[in-house]
């Protein structure tokens, strides 16, 4: 009986050991999961409400129907560029500012230049600010998001084309928005 009753302890023992172990080994699956489709889900979070000072995604038709508002306020977007420190890259806009008026289509350029002697892919993140002028700000083509490899030495232009949407002019927390800054950081990729 005292065997019979160690075989039991023994055997419940095992038994919690691997519910514990499969309990672990989910949590870690699931963590996996969750952190690879994070990056998506936040991009299509923030594309539809703005957030954090991000921008809409507009289609080339879209841009098209734009007409931009008479007797508007100029309204000055700045370009600002940086790198992770990973990333072998110099990396910047091709112009300081455009002033554009609400449903003004306008095309800008950033430069991108591997200084290594190696191929190296970067992906590039954006923001806005001021942040609450991110529902307005919309891009039509943009290189962010999208793996760029850069062989050795190459440099490579990136146009980023976007309007600001005609119903800024109306929005009266946007009144004392005179400037907007579109901000990139590129970060090594793989």
């Amino acid at each position: 009986t005292s065997r019979a009753h160690g075989e039991r302890i023994g055997n419940a023992q095992r038994t919690k050991n691997l519910s514990t172990a499969i309990y672990f080994i989910s949590i870690v699956v699931v963590g996996v999961g969750v952190s690879y489709a994070a990056v998506p889900l936040y991009k299509v979070f923030c594309q539809a409400t703005g957030f954090g000072g991000t921008t809409r995604q507009a289609t080339i038709d879209q841009a098209k129907k734009m007409v931009p508002v008479q007797g508007a306020r100029p309204i000055t977007v700045r370009f600002a560029a940086s790198t992770t420190d990973t990333l072998q890259w110099k990396f910047k806009p091709q112009q300081r500012e455009v002033k554009v008026v609400p449903g003004e289509t306008a095309l800008a350029f950033y430069t991108a230049y591997n200084k290594s002697d190696e191929p190296i892919v970067g992906v590039a993140t954006y923001n806005i600010t001021p942040l609450k002028a991110g529902v307005y700000f919309n891009k039509i083509q943009c290189f962010c998001f999208d793996q760029q490899r850069l062989k050795p030495k190459e440099e490579v232009d990136m146009p980023v084309f976007f309007y600001i949407d005609p119903e800024f002019e109306n929005d009266p927390q946007m009144e004392n928005v005179r400037d907007i800054v579109l901000s990139y950081t590129f970060f090594k990729a793989k």
